[in-house]
């Protein structure tokens, strides 16, 4: 009889043990879902990746997919590489440190800044309202930089002069 007592005492105990593990989980943060872009699995994108620390002063977060970087609790800051290399644009092409990137600012306050020139291409999106653009693109320019620049970004006002 006892045995079974035991039994029925450890399956009480489960019910309150599991939750309780699983809340004190919950108070860490948690993976940030993210998707991968179609060249995720480049070596160039390894390369920036084992490259990436913390980002305006914000520790880095674990995501789940290959090729992603995330920062700050809510994430602030997403990085994805292995996109296609941007075409030529009309959007304000900016160099920081060395990298160039497109910035597009059409859903403010996130905005979402793209290398030009490299292949695969790298995206950052993140809120203005929480971090400043200019020092998430300075810290994150040794990580980039280590997929070479192919293309320079040039002004419309470059191609017309004679």
């Amino acid at each position: 009889m006892a045995p079974r007592v035991a039994r029925h005492t450890a399956r009480r105990m489960s019910v309150f043990i599991v939750p309780a593990a699983c809340l004190l989980l919950a108070g860490c943060a948690g993976i940030v879902p993210m998707t991968p872009a179609i060249d995720a699995n480049n070596p160039l994108c390894a390369e920036v990746s084992v490259r990436l620390g913390d980002v305006a002063n914000l520790p880095k977060r674990e995501t789940n997919a290959q090729a992603t970087a995330a920062w700050g609790e809510p994430a602030s800051i997403l990085l994805t590489c292995g996109l296609e290399a941007p075409a030529p644009t009309t959007l304000p092409c900016i160099s920081v440190n060395g990298v160039d990137w497109i910035m597009d600012d059409s859903q403010k306050p996130t905005y979402i800044f793209t290398t030009f020139g490299r292949t695969p291409a790298v995206q950052v999106a993140l809120d203005s309202g929480a971090v400043s653009g200019s020092t998430v693109l300075a810290d994150l320019a040794l990580p980039v930089s280590s997929i070479p620049q192919q293309t320079p970004c040039t002004d419309l006002a470059d191609t017309l002069a004679f």
